[in-house]
């Protein structure tokens, strides 16, 4: 099942959210239709909120095939900084800057229920950060250091392309 996403300035977007305590038939389906949104969205990540959920899961597949189901994600240790383009499914035509860790190591739980480590580097970990915010009542554009007009995306990611 597909959800509408959720837009700024909804308040369901600023609410921290609750941790899960059990993996559920339930929830398991609800991870499915996440990724069914976030596909259908064309979208590399969504997290509950995004969808009128107040709790701690998301999904992130930066490439097809490599798909993350984060339930209670947590970021235990993050290193570097460094600064890209973001936009977010729940704030369309808006991009721009943010400064984020290059590496972060993300400990959650699976839709198994079984707990996870994962190290992530470059955009994946640029992807966990922003959905994790998201967990947390925060949006990319609190963080943002520039906007970037969308007529001017394309030029700017030429340009910026060996930053």
């Amino acid at each position: 099942m597909r959800y509408p996403i959720i837009i700024h300035p909804d308040d369901k977007l600023r609410k921290p959210c609750e941790p899960i305590t059990v993996v559920t038939d339930e929830l398991v389906q609800l991870l499915d239709d996440m990724y069914e949104t976030m596909i259908a969205h064309d979208g590399i990540g969504i997290a509950a909120p995004q969808i009128g959920k107040n709790i701690q899961v998301a999904v992130i597949e930066i490439e097809e095939g490599d798909r993350f189901e984060l339930i209670n994600p947590v970021i235990l240790e993050a290193k570097g900084a460094e600064v890209d383009v973001e936009g977010c499914l729940s704030i369309p035509h808006v991009y721009g800057t943010v400064e984020r860790a290059d590496e972060v190591t993300v400990r959650y739980f699976d839709r198994e229920g079984e707990e996870m480590e994962v190290q992530a580097f470059g955009y994946l970990a640029r992807a966990f950060q922003h959905e994790i915010d998201h967990l947390q009542g925060q949006l990319f554009t609190d963080k943002m250091i520039k906007k970037i007009p969308e007529d001017e995306l394309e030029t700017y990611m030429e340009e910026h392309a060996n930053d």
